[in-house]
C-alpha cells in the first residue's frame, strides 16, 4: 500500500463505504465504543482517517472542538456533506505526517486507520506526538492475536487484501512495543468478530 494507491482505492470505496462499514456489525461496534466514551467539555478531539464521518455521527457532545482528517478527498467530501452546518474542521491530510504542533489534542480517535495506512508505526507515532500529556488515543481496528502466526495461504491472502486497501495481518502488540516505554494501555478488549476487531485506549506515561 502507498498513499497514491490508497487515494485511488478509496475513491472507489467512497460511494459504498457507509453501506458496509457504517451498518450492521460495524455500526453496533461503533455505537458501543462511543456510548462508553465521555469526552470533557471543550476538549480538542482529532479524528484520524475520518473517512465518511461514521464516528462523528455518534458523538453527542456538541461542545467539543473537533478536527477531522483524511487522505482521501472523496471520503472527506462524503463526511463534509453530512456536517455542512457543524463547526467541524475537515482537512485533507496524511495521517503519517500531520501538520499539527506537538501536544495539540486532548483525544485522538483512530477507527480503521492503522490497518489502512502504508506505515502503521508512523501513523501511531504521529498520533502520540500530537496528543497532550494527559490525553487519550482511542483505537478501533482489526488486529491478529499476539500468538497467531500467519500460514502461507494467509500470507498470500494478506498481500491480496492489502492491494484492496487494508491489512489483515497487523499485530498491535508488535506495533505498541515500539512505544511502550512512553505509553500505556488503559483498555484493550474485543468488540467484534471474535476479537479480530478491538477497542484499545492508550495514554502517555507521566
Amino acid at each position: 500500500m502507498n498513499n497514491s494507491w490508497n487515494k485511488v482505492i478509496y475513491k472507489g470505496w467512497s460511494p459504498i463505504y457507509d453501506k458496509i462499514f457504517n451498518s450492521y456489525l460495524f455500526l453496533d461496534a461503533r455505537k458501543r465504543i462511543f456510548e462508553e466514551m465521555h469526552f470533557l467539555d471543550d476538549a480538542k478531539v482529532l479524528f484520524v482517517g475520518v473517512g465518511t464521518g461514521a464516528d462523528l455521527e455518534l458523538i453527542k457532545n456538541l461542545d467539543l472542538e473537533i478536527t477531522a482528517i483524511d487522505l482521501s478527498a472523496d471520503m472527506l467530501k462524503k463526511a463534509m456533506g453530512k456536517f455542512d452546518d457543524a463547526s467541524i474542521s475537515f482537512l485533507e491530510m496524511d495521517a503519517q505526517h500531520m501538520e499539527f504542533a506537538d501536544e495539540s489534542f486532548d483525544y485522538i480517535v483512530g477507527s480503521l486507520v492503522l490497518s489502512v495506512v502504508p506505515d502503521a508505526n508512523e501513523c501511531l507515532q504521529e498520533m502520540i506526538r500530537v496528543l497532550k500529556g494527559e490525553g487519550k488515543i482511542i483505537i478501533f481496528d482489526k488486529f491478529i492475536s499476539k500468538d497467531e502466526r500467519l500460514s502461507l495461504p494467509k500470507k498470500l491472502l494478506r498481500l491480496i487484501i492489502r492491494f484492496l486497501g487494508t491489512d489483515i495481518g497487523l499485530r498491535f502488540e508488535d506495533l505498541f512495543s515500539r512505544h511502550d516505554k512512553n505509553m500505556k494501555i488503559e483498555e484493550d478488549r474485543p468488540v467484534m468478530l471474535n476479537g479480530m476487531y478491538r477497542k484499545i485506549i492508550i495514554s502517555k506515561r507521566i
